[in-house]
């Protein structure tokens, strides 16, 4: 059986975590987080990216929950694919249920995660596209603190891998940075250890 990757490098610690010797894993690759800044290229990059192992591969995994226009991958590229169920990357790690119930508790929650706290405020600067406000001489934080006035706190979503101690040092001094409180709870790889599995009954059922 021959099983690619393509994700999001949020989900890189867990997905290798969850991989580590699997034989069945032919091909990884990880695509930087700052596409999601560009969705429509977003789309078309992870399209080319599992067309790109059609002969090479029995199924693709890929490692993106919908994330804005990512919708219906799988009906579209020419290699079986599995996606992630779930709007987005929080979504995957606490599961729907959970992920309603602590935007329950604090509707002005930023959550965050391993891959979150690595990419850290360069990443949410890009993702707002305030990274060309210092070419026009601003400070970018200016404009980052205007719309985080709205939020509360942050939460850190421990996914139980990694160098957990180092990711959620990084997730408080992003929150300190935005002088917000931080919490922590545990989150979970579950599903995406789920969505592996599904793909590799998927290129077991096509005869891979």
């Amino acid at each position: 059986m021959r099983i690619g990757i393509v994700a999001c490098d949020i989900f890189k610690q867990e997905i290798e975590f969850i991989t580590q010797g699997d034989e069945d894993i032919v091909h990884k690759e990880y695509l930087e987080f700052a596409l999601h800044v560009y969705p429509e290229e977003m789309r078309r990059t992870v399209i080319e990216k599992i067309n790109a192992l059609a002969g090479k591969v029995d199924a693709v995994f890929v490692g993106y929950a919908t994330c804005q226009k990512l919708s219906g991958i799988p009906q579209e590229v020419s290699v079986p694919s599995v996606m992630l169920e779930g709007d987005d990357c929080i979504s995957v790690l606490l599961g729907p249920v959970e992920y309603a119930r602590e935007k329950g508790i604090c509707t002005g929650t930023w959550f965050s995660s391993p891959g979150w706290a690595e990419q850290g405020m360069a990443a949410v600067i890009k993702e707002l596209h305030l990274d060309s406000m210092v070419d026009q001489g601003y400070d970018p934080m200016y404009f980052v603190d205007m719309i985080f006035d709205a939020y509360r706190r942050c939460l850190y979503i421990d996914t139980g891998i990694g160098d957990r101690e180092r990711c959620e040092a990084l997730s408080r001094e992003f929150a300190a940075q935005l002088k917000l409180p931080h919490d922590t709870r545990s989150g979970s790889v579950d599903r995406l250890a789920e969505g592996i599995r599904k793909t590799k009954e998927l290129a077991a059922a096509r005869g891979g």
